[in-house]
């Protein structure tokens, strides 16, 4: 199942130029406030008639301004989750999930207990929605989304309301899904580290403009999309295996590729694939391998590419075992280091600059 956007629409003081693929698995629509993102996902369900284009899922065209084709929302097939759940407050937890069977075409029971189990929602059944937690209500309503057995799942900033632990617990309930249900994702952010955890697909607005799409990770560290993602923002997501722990310091030991690294210590067995997301700010270059450091992880690395930036900092796109990480350097240090594409130095990284909630489990594709 494959999205395929290509709209334009006035939207205030710009216009909306959306030209996009969406393949399978959670595609992120990334932007700052106004940057055009909830319009794009609008337009998609059929909520907002753009002034010209054609949105297509898997093929079969919903809107399409030049033959007047606009299907109608209720015959999309899309679910539709809300940034504030939008629970219907008189109906307990199973009766706002039954109410999303009505629109699912009576969606196999074996299914309904598969889509309970995998949200956790049991014990949830029989309570009030007006007794839940952020994170609760947030499950129940991908849940009822997921009911009406969509083709495509849409999901307006769906965490914006909620603390870092429900957060935090709410990405992995996205990300099993996506790899236990065959429903692509949409997925609505202007959160960096949420798009590295959960995204395999990521699309860049800004004001109304596709900026970049494509794979997470080449997107993320690439230089030339750091204006659209932000410098503080900027920084590459990895994929890492987990080789071992060391309790006594905190840290576990992963490898990226052939290559050893040290981070804080997370709860997964050896053997674990996690994602692993690097900030440009927590990386520093040096021409030869220093002696005596603090930090952890000093690895050899290859200059790909440099983009000087509208201020003093300069991004620098880097080789890793098989991955790429951004560095972000001073245009000075750019002439202080001779600088250049293909030049082989060491990246510095220290091990407690990595967050726990940049690792989250699983294979970026």
């Amino acid at each position: 199942m494959s999205l395929s956007v290509d709209i334009r629409h006035r939207l205030g003081g710009f216009t909306l130029d959306a030209r996009f693929e969406a393949p399978p698995g959670i595609t992120a629509l990334f932007g700052r406030s106004g940057a055009g993102k909830t319009s794009v996902i609008r337009a998609v369900a059929g909520l907002l008639h753009p002034d010209g284009g054609r949105i297509a899922v898997d093929g079969e065209v919903l809107t399409d301004t030049e033959t007047s084709v606009h299907v109608a929302v209720h015959r999309r097939r899309i679910g539709y989750v809300f940034q504030d759940a939008r629970l219907f407050p008189h109906l307990s937890v199973g009766q706002n999930l039954a109410f999303g069977r009505l629109f699912g075409g009576r969606i196999a029971r074996d299914e309904v207990e598969r889509l309970v189990h995998l949200l956790d929602l049991r014990p949830l059944l029989g309570r009030g929605t007006a007794d839940l937690s952020g994170g609760e209500r947030s499950r129940v309503a991908l849940a009822r989304a997921l009911m009406t057995r969509p083709r495509l799942l849409l999901l307006d900033e769906p965490l914006a309301a909620l603390d870092a632990p429900r957060k935090a617990e709410i990405l992995r309930y996205l990300f099993r899904l996506a790899e236990e249900t065959s429903v692509p994702m949409l997925y609505v952010t202007h959160s960096v580290a949420e798009v590295a955890q959960i995204a395999r697909t990521l699309v860049v607005l800004k004001e109304g403009a596709v900026q970049r799409s494509g794979p997470t990770a080449e997107v993320l560290a690439d230089p030339a999309a750091v204006p659209a993602l932000g410098v503080r923002e900027a920084g590459a997501v990895l994929q890492a295996t987990l080789h071992a722990h060391h309790p006594a310091d905190g840290l576990s030991a992963i490898t990226v590729g052939d290559v050893p690294l040290l981070m804080p210590e997370v709860e997964e067995p050896p053997g674990t694939l996690v994602r692993l997301r690097i900030n440009a700010a927590d990386v520093t270059l040096a021409r030869e391998r220093p002696a005596t450091l603090s930090a952890l992880n000093v690895v050899p690395v290859t200059v790909l590419s440099i983009r000087p930036g509208e201020g003093p900092g300069a991004a620098v796109a880097l080789s890793l075992g098989p991955e790429r990480i951004l560095a972000r350097v001073p245009r000075r240090a750019l002439v202080a280091l001779d600088l250049a594409p293909g030049l082989e130095c060491f990246a510095v990284i220290n091990a407690t600059a990595i967050s726990r909630a940049d690792v989250s489990v699983g294979a970026l594709a």
